[in-house]
């Protein structure tokens, strides 16, 4: 096994539990107003910094943390799709089609600028958070097998 990217991957998972304490900040500070029909302009600054930790924090699953992880599995590369189909496999997400979901809506909050369309995108976050945390939560059970394998 390559301890260079061991410590990569230490590194990476260190960033994606800073990453998963901001959302996790901003997750619980949009429940309370998560169900209302429209926003002030303090509320909105809420759901902006949700919805962009959000789009980082699935950047880092996916294009890191999952991509670092087949490398240390000695598997071949494939496209995004593929690698979220391998991470279900490997029990890192529950639900290949959901995290397929979160990188569209990813996608969406990086190019949508209409106002009315960014309420449909902070109520899709708040429904996708929970599976981010649960990722992780798995990324961290599934990577104690290379501690054990450098032992």
């Amino acid at each position: 096994m390559n301890s260079k990217q061991l410590l990569l991957l230490q590194s990476e998972l260190q960033l994606m539990d800073k990453a998963s304490e901001y959302l996790s900040y901003s997750y619980k500070r949009c429940q309370a107003i998560a169900h209302q029909e429209s926003y002030n302009i303090e509320e909105l600054d809420y759901f902006e910094s949700l919805t962009s930790r959000f789009a980082r924090l699935s950047d880092l699953l996916i294009q890191k943390i999952f991509r670092l992880i087949e490398q240390l599995d000695l598997e071949n590369p494939g496209t995004v799709r593929d690698r979220i189909n391998q991470a279900e496999k490997k029990g890192l997400i529950t639900n290949a089609s959901e995290f397929i979901d979160i990188r569209e809506l990813r996608n969406s909050i990086a190019h949508e600028y209409d106002p009315t369309a960014m309420l449909k995108i902070f109520k899709d976050v708040m429904h996708y958070c929970p599976m981010l945390f649960d990722a992780i939560d798995r990324i961290h059970k599934y990577s104690q097998k290379y501690n054990e394998q450098s032992n």
